[in-house]
Formats: structure tokens, sequence, C-alpha cells
């Protein structure tokens, strides 16, 4: 796939090394969110792994969730938000407010809360 090419990444056939897409066009997939985790709303996550590498330790990719409050623990990413607004509560440390163009770099074991409030897209880098 060449950098001019922003089309989807099939979800069965791994990426090349080096490739390109458009993040808001990218086809996503149902991703399990466990009910346990639902604060408030009905939130639906989606996303698309892009890369991953062989010993699984790195992935690529995009991810969404529609408007609602979520807990999590996090992993050790580095994302860029594309689109959406979301407010993410870190326990013992600062309240994020994450939009459009927002960078944010989250610990591994983060324990954190997601208040959702429009349907928020991003590309993740996650380090296990």
């Amino acid at each position: 796939m060449s950098t001019s090419d922003h089309s989807a990444v099939p979800a069965s056939v791994p990426a090349p090394a080096s490739f390109a897409v458009t993040v808001a066009d990218v086809e996503l997939e149902p991703d399990d969110l466990d009910p346990a985790q639902i604060v408030s709303g009905d939130p639906v996550v989606t996303g698309r792994v892009l890369w991953e590498s062989a010993d699984g330790k790195q992935v690529r990719g995009i991810w969404q969730i529609t408007p609602g409050v979520v807990t999590d623990v996090e992993a050790n990413e580095l994302f860029v938000v594309v689109s959406g607004r979301a407010t993410v509560e870190v326990e013992g440390a600062d309240t994020l407010e994450l939009g459009p163009g927002s960078a944010c770099v989250l610990r591994e074991g983060d324990k954190t809360v997601w208040t959702v409030h429009e349907t928020l897209r991003k590309a993740y880098h996650i380090s296990y």
C-alpha cells in the first residue's frame, strides 16, 4: 500500500511494514467491553489493529468509544485523538481533557474513569 492509498487495512491481511490510512475512514469491528466497566450510559467500543509485532508486545491501531462513562486499567499507551471529546480521570493524578489533536500518554496500571462526551476515535500505540 503506498502512502497515497488511504483505504483501510483489511482485517484478514497483515499490514505491510510501511503504510498509511485515513484514520477517520478505517472500518472498525466490535470490541468487547466488560459490562462491569460501564458506570453509566450504553457505550459501544469498536477498533481495528493495524499492526502487531511478532511477539505481541507492540500493537498499533484505531479505537473508538461512544458516549458514556467507563472504568479501565490502562496499558503503556500513546494515542492521538482524531475526533470526539472525553474527560479521563486518572486515579492519583491529573484529570485529562481530550479532544481532536490531543496526544495522551497513559502508564501501565493507571486506573481511569472515562467520561465520553462525544464519540471519541483515537490512533494508538501500546507497549506490553
